[in-house]
């Protein structure tokens, strides 16, 4: 093991000035330091071959695995190798930087050095700038490194100091995926479970996948692993006239992430294929397919789509994390009062749910929550879909097939004969799925399904406009729920800013009488974190409807979703451009975000 020339007593000492650490929390460092760098040491020493090597193991990487509490404050954040890394870099006046993925420069580091080299010394170049090679290193006072680094490359070095662990990660995801894309036209291993929906696939650990030869797999596992770091919702391989672009959707942005060769392309596209079950033969049509596999120990589905393009076949892998599309009701985006009044409609005996919002709106997320809240054992729930988004045991899930005369009116009709208590129907699409719809509802299930609407007041409409009883829409209906997804302010780089009258006037935003004051919000000033947007992570805003006395009346006299919506606002509806400027009032998200999100909304 290569000794660096900073000592973890050195370091911790440093902290300590700095107040990362009490003088408590450096001696209990110092006195656990043997025993904890021996336990890194060990679970660090083994490559994808199962074979030992020899590992440097940084100070800053011991003192962050303790999990110490910053400056022994209670339920403060634990002191964690990044924040100690800028500590040295802010000591010694070296640079800090948190290594972005998606911005380093694969040929650049294959070309540099070779992969032990790499990982015995812990270096990640990172760009050419002019006549210097801009280097991520671990330790700024490794002076005989530096020098044996300049005689190599035959450069001048630029030096950043950055996490040992990113750089270590960075090293073997680009080797790892270089080979594998290089070696990548060879091996197909088509091997499937044909007695299941979808097949369960594990995926190997970063460390593991170089010791595999199988280069298809390690090129498509590597893709996938980066997803998931990266909290990809959707993953697309695109064929162009001289390449393949592999870009991923983060927060509703696109991302380009990799380009591999021309003749990689289709022994990628077969490899998905295979997983997902396709017609290998099949390059004309589309296809849909799906397949499984695990994250961090939890089940993860994945939704693949085939489309015939200009150069070739184009997939796009849609991620269903459960993490993220199953979560607690309350932590989803309703604010207090929003949150009370969706309860109180979930939790009615009977009735009808509608949510509704354009594709990507976060619909699936809101439904299957929802189901979720109300599984019980003593609960019967039945869902339709088109397709099943994710298979959930809690739940007995039908896929509607049009091809067979099986659509969402017909799989309904059938499901009533199941002894549902609740039913969830993917989407209400004609005349004849609403009427059953609202059947149910009125037979004593509680039924939760989707329309493509823009606001609420014009889903109970749109019902009116499909030829159904205003009586049995006014009696079976409970609510609508319409909502938008907003991206929320980066924490690691928000800042504080005031709205401008402009901006005010904009939202309709009014201020108390006698009020002289301008409000203060947050936006992100952009950070490796969140790729330079300033947005990390999203949040919905919700406008909830209540057929209310007042509104049923309305739906039995045929007003239009003008009326409605202003008797909906008289009974406290909050309007979605009302829900994202309270999101911006709380620092949750942006004006900029607001106003994309809600442009077509009324103040």
């Amino acid at each position: 093991m290569r000794i660096h020339r900073i000592t973890l007593e050195e370091l911790a000492d440093l902290l300590t000035a700095d107040e990362l650490l009490s003088a408590a929390q450096a001696q209990e460092v110092k006195v656990r330091a043997d025993g904890q760098l021996a336990r890194l040491k060990l679970s660090q020493s083994r490559d994808g071959k199962g074979k030992a090597r020899d590992m440097a193991v940084s100070p800053a990487e011991v003192i962050a695995s303790m999990g110490l509490p910053i400056n022994d404050i209670q339920d403060a954040e634990p002191l964690d190798e990044d924040r100690i890394v800028r500590c040295l870099a802010q000591r010694t006046n070296t640079p800090y930087e948190k290594i972005d993925p998606l911005k380093l420069d694969a040929q650049l580091i294959t070309s540099t050095f070779s992969l032990p080299f790499a990982r015995r010394t812990s270096v990640l170049p990172l760009r050419l700038k002019g006549d210097a090679l801009e280097i991520a290193v671990v330790d700024p006072y490794d002076r005989a490194l530096f020098d044996e680094l300049e005689r190599l490359t035959g450069r001048r070095l630029s030096l950043v100091l950055s996490a040992r662990s990113d750089i270590q990660r960075y090293i073997t995801e680009v080797f790892g995926f270089k080979r594998s894309v290089a070696r990548a036209a060879k091996e197909m291993t088509p091997n499937v479970d044909l007695g299941n929906l979808e097949q369960l696939v594990r995926l190997g650990a970063v460390e593991e996948i170089e010791g595999n030869d199988r280069h298809v797999v390690s090129a498509v596992e590597y893709v996938l692993h980066y997803a998931f770091d990266q909290r990809a919702s959707d993953i697309h391989i695109e064929p162009k006239r001289d390449h393949s672009q592999i870009r991923m959707r983060i927060d509703g942005v696109l991302h380009d992430i990799y380009r591999i060769p021309k003749a990689v392309h289709p022994a990628v596209v077969t490899r998905i294929k295979t997983l997902s079950r396709l017609d290998l033969a099949e390059r004309r049509r589309p296809q849909d397919g799906r397949f499984k596999t695990d994250k961090e120990g939890q089940e993860v589905e994945m939704r693949v789509s085939t489309l015939p393009v200009a150069f070739g076949e184009k997939i796009v892998i849609r991620i269903f994390d459960p993490a993220v599309l199953i979560q607690d009701v309350g932590q989803i985006g309703f604010d207090e009062q929003g949150y009370t009044r969706f309860i109180e409609f979930i939790s009615r005996p009977n009735g009808l749910i509608l949510v509704t919002g354009p594709t990507g709106s976060g619909k699936t997320t809101t439904l299957y929550s929802s189901l979720k809240y109300l599984s019980s054992p003593d609960v019967n729930i039945t869902t339709i879909e088109d397709p099943i988004e994710m298979v959930i045991e809690a739940f007995n899930q039908t896929a509607v097939h049009t091809k067979i005369g099986l659509d969402f009116a017909q799989t309904l009709r059938h499901i009533l004969r199941q002894d549902p208590d609740i039913v969830m129907v993917g989407e209400i699409r004609d005349k004849e799925t609403a009427g059953q719809a609202l059947q149910a509802a009125l037979t004593g299930h509680l039924v939760l399904s989707t329309l493509h609407t823009n606001d609420s007041a014009t889903s109970v409409t749109r019902l009116a406009e499909l030829e159904l009883d205003p009586f049995v829409i006014s009696s079976t209906l409970i609510g609508v729920v319409a909502q938008r997804l907003l991206r929320k302010v980066c924490q690691s780089c928000r800042t504080e800013v005031v709205l401008t009258p402009e901006q005010m006037a904009a939202l309709d935003i009014q201020l108390p009488p006698g009020v002289d004051a301008t409000p203060k919000v947050f936006q992100g000033k952009g950070c490796v974190r969140c790729r330079g947007t300033g947005l990390f992570g999203r949040t919905a805003i919700f406008e909830i409807l209540a057929v209310t006395d007042t509104v049923r009346k309305l739906i039995n006299e045929r007003a239009d979703a003008t009326a409605i919506k202003r008797a909906a606002l008289a009974d406290g509806t909050v309007t979605l451009r009302e829900a994202a400027v309270r999101k911006l009032a709380l620092g949750e998200t942006s004006y900029s975000e607001v106003v994309r999100v809600t442009v077509d909304e009324d103040s």
